[in-house]
């Protein structure tokens, strides 16, 4: 009987840090890493890899968006947004608006879904002037 006692409490000892909040006691958890994701993914068309937005409308760039810094489009097209606190993410960064909000670009060229795409998959702004691009990930 004495050596089930002396079995039991060693096995509760050891056994009581790993019950002690589920990961064995001592210091917490380190804090899980804030998840950033991409503003935008490659989608395969007939055309090739393609840069599309979050919710699958193709991306495009413009020509006149030469710096890197600035947006050189204020007409009809829809910039990319991003939040006044939004950081950059792999080859995606954020730049500034002629009116001060934020846009996201692809390798330093501003990206935008053009006003002729009204649905997903849809690639109408290429065809509008030369001047505007679909996105791609090898640009």
């Amino acid at each position: 009987m004495f050596r089930f006692l002396i079995a039991a409490t060693a096995i509760a000892l050891s056994a009581g840090p790993a019950l002690a909040n589920g990961h064995g006691g001592g210091d917490p958890a380190p804090p899980k890493p804030e998840a950033t994701t991409a503003p935008a993914k490659v989608v395969l068309t007939k055309q090739g890899p393609t840069l599309v937005d979050l919710k699958g409308m193709t991306l495009y760039t413009y020509e006149r968006d030469t710096t890197g810094k600035t947006s050189n489009c204020n007409e009809s097209w829809v910039p990319l947004s991003a939040t006044v606190d939004a950081k950059a993410i792999g080859d995606f960064t954020v730049i500034s608006r002629n009116d001060g909000s934020k846009m996201w670009a692809y390798r330093y060229r501003p990206l935008y879904t053009s006003p002729a795409d009204k649905a997903p998959g849809d690639a109408n702004g290429n065809a509008t002037t030369l001047q505007w691009r679909v996105a791609r990930p090898e640009n």
